[in-house]
């Protein structure tokens, strides 16, 4: 008789707290907020083609030899030389100078047992200089031009994105008015919003072979010859907004 007691109350206390959980739920969403009427996502962008104003020239050497010492010395004295000449006419902002990678490693016959060493060393030039930066590759003697690009200027970009932001959201703006106006509605409010900016054009490097460059008997470097081209400022605004009667 006690052991039937006991399910019964057990019983009694499960079916209350089902009872009480379905009450609960009920009363969420009696509370929960109906979906949202009357909503309209919506993707406009503005585009601005602006002229490439920042050149990065990699200068590079690479040298072999059977003495690890000796091979790293012919590095360090090809780098040394560039970087001093390069000094001479760096200006920040329009012809920047710094170091690039400088390895060495060995060289292995096809047994696995190390024959030699070689290495590499790269000087970097970049800036809005173009002219300086391309006399500037006729004058170093050292190293050979491994990469050339050209890219957009953080600075450009951000001047430019301004009025490409402007153009974009007005863009934004005038869309929701018109489907405002298609769907019968008389205006509309924002409820979310978000703005990108993107820079297309990035650097596309010409590349060298820096064994060819070794190798090529030119009897004095030449200055390179510089042309940008053009590159695209975009700003995207996306999100939704509320139509309103």
């Amino acid at each position: 008789m006690l052991r039937t007691t006991t399910r019964i109350a057990a019983t009694s206390l499960a079916t209350a707290a089902a009872l009480a959980a379905a009450l609960a739920a009920g009363t969420a969403r009696a509370d929960a907020p109906p979906p949202p009427q009357g909503v309209v996502s919506l993707t406009t962008s503005a585009t601005v083609e602006v002229t490439k104003d920042l050149l990065t020239i990699v200068l590079s050497t690479t040298k072999e030899g059977q003495d690890a010492a000796a091979v790293q010395s012919q590095l360090k004295q090809a780098l040394d030389a560039a970087l001093a000449e390069a000094k001479k006419t760096a200006k920040p902002g329009q012809l920047d100078v710094q170091t690039g990678s400088f390895s060495l490693q060995p060289r292995y016959t096809n047994k696995g047992v190390i024959n030699g060493w070689q290495g590499s060393a790269d000087l970097i030039l970049s800036g809005r200089d173009m002219t300086a930066i391309g006399q500037l590759t006729g004058r170093v003697t050292t190293l050979t031009i491994s990469s050339v690009g050209y890219t957009i200027s953080r600075e450009l970009r951000e001047k430019t994105e301004g009025d490409v932001a402007a153009q974009a959201i007005a863009s934004y703006r005038a869309k929701a008015a018109d489907y405002a106006k298609a769907f019968g509605y008389t205006g509309y409010t924002l409820r979310e919003v978000n703005v990108q900016t993107e820079s297309t054009g990035p650097i596309r490097p010409m590349m060298f072979d820096r064994k060819v460059a070794m190798a090529a008997a030119a009897p004095a470097p030449e200055s390179l010859a510089v042309e940008p081209g053009k590159g695209n400022v975009t700003v995207t605004v996306n999100g939704t907004v509320q139509m309103t009667k």
